[in-house]
């Protein structure tokens, strides 16, 4: 009977250590093999997508592509997709509300992975919190489609360039097009042979130097009158340096400018001149009477036309002014013979 109870409790002590074996096998495994952890080591957040392009529980969650959970579940919410994910509690701090979720890919063959954005500048999201969704990426089979649409765009275009559409196309099917060119070389060849032996005024500009020299001496001129400009010499440098001249020419400008006003609104002389058509009318009227009396004068009538035209009245009138002074002079040297005046009474 002892020997039966020794031997019981050994089979008693040799599947307890064999159990207790199993399970530290079990969870050095999940340790080793695992990258979640333990369920208290690791939270719960969402995201959503329009498309999650083959997106399963289990794919990888990664940050700044660190992976740092698994996928939980994904489904239908409305006409967007939920993700939740377990992601581990340490990188809790990195995940905010500054962090982007999108889909990106774990190899070639077009496996799916969540990849989010680390951001240590936001708030972290809390458990069961949502991630924004960032942009879509661009997915392999949009890759291919735009690449096949490109291909088939240099189909057409290859197309063309061989039935001799296009510029390019006339140019390699076009024997016209090709002469031409080849004449336009021929030309540039001559035009250049021309300057390279110093023919025409590019070519004296390339190959003489005096004429060099000569357009260097302009440009050292041309700078010196720029510099004495700036440095206020002369009537421009001080039209352009000196505030009092600037001043003056604008003082110019506004008198003249209220000049101008002034003879628009017709004040003054010159105003009315050029307003008031009554004064313009008559100075006509004066300046036809001038006429008329100009052209009396020219033609003898009147007293004035006939001393400029009739010589006998001219010398009558000489002659008369002549005998006037001999007058005036006797009576200077004898008065009391020609101012005897004699008065009596009764």
């Amino acid at each position: 009977m002892p020997r039966t109870r020794s031997l019981v409790w050994s089979e008693l002590k040799i599947g307890i250590v064999v159990i207790v074996a199993v399970v530290l096998a079990s969870v050095l495994i999940f340790l080793l093999s695992g990258d979640t952890g333990f369920p208290w080591q690791r939270y719960s957040i969402k995201t959503s997508f329009t498309d999650v392009a083959g997106l399963k529980a289990g794919s990888p969650v990664r940050v700044a592509g660190v992976e740092v959970g698994a996928v939980q579940s994904v489904g239908f919410v409305g006409d967007h997709i939920e993700v939740v994910m377990q992601v581990k509690k340490e990188h809790a701090s990195r995940i905010t509300t500054e962090s982007r979720s999108t889909l990106g890919a774990v190899s070639l063959l077009g496996e799916s992975a969540v990849d989010i954005t680390a951001s240590t500048s936001g708030t972290p999201i809390p458990e069961w919190g949502y991630v924004q969704s960032g942009a879509r990426p661009v997915t392999f089979a949009e890759v291919g489609t735009q690449a096949k649409v490109g291909i088939q765009e240099a189909t057409m275009l290859l197309q063309d360039i061989r039935n001799g559409r296009g510029t390019i196309g006339k140019l390699f099917t076009d024997e016209g097009v090709y002469r031409d060119l080849n004449a336009l070389l021929v030309s540039a060849d001559r035009v250049t042979s021309s300057i390279a032996k110093g023919q025409g005024t590019l070519g004296r500009l390339t190959n003489d130097p005096k004429l060099y020299d000569e357009l260097r001496a302009s440009v050292q001129d041309l700078n010196a009158i720029t510099a004495r400009i700036r440095g206020g010499e002369g009537s421009l440098g001080k039209l352009l340096n000196d505030p009092a001249m600037a001043n003056s020419l604008a003082t110019t400008t506004q008198n003249l400018a209220t000049l101008t006003g002034k003879l628009n609104n017709g004040e003054g002389t010159a105003g009315k001149l050029l307003n008031d058509t009554a004064l313009y009318e008559k100075l006509d009227a004066m300046a036809e009477q001038l006429r008329v009396l100009a052209a009396n004068l020219n033609s003898g009538e009147g007293t004035a036309g006939r001393l400029l035209r009739d010589k006998q009245l001219y010398e009558n009138m000489n002659e008369t002014v002549g005998e006037l002074r001999g007058l005036l002079v006797e009576i200077k040297k004898d008065p009391k013979r020609y101012l005897n005046v004699k008065v009596s009474l009764f």
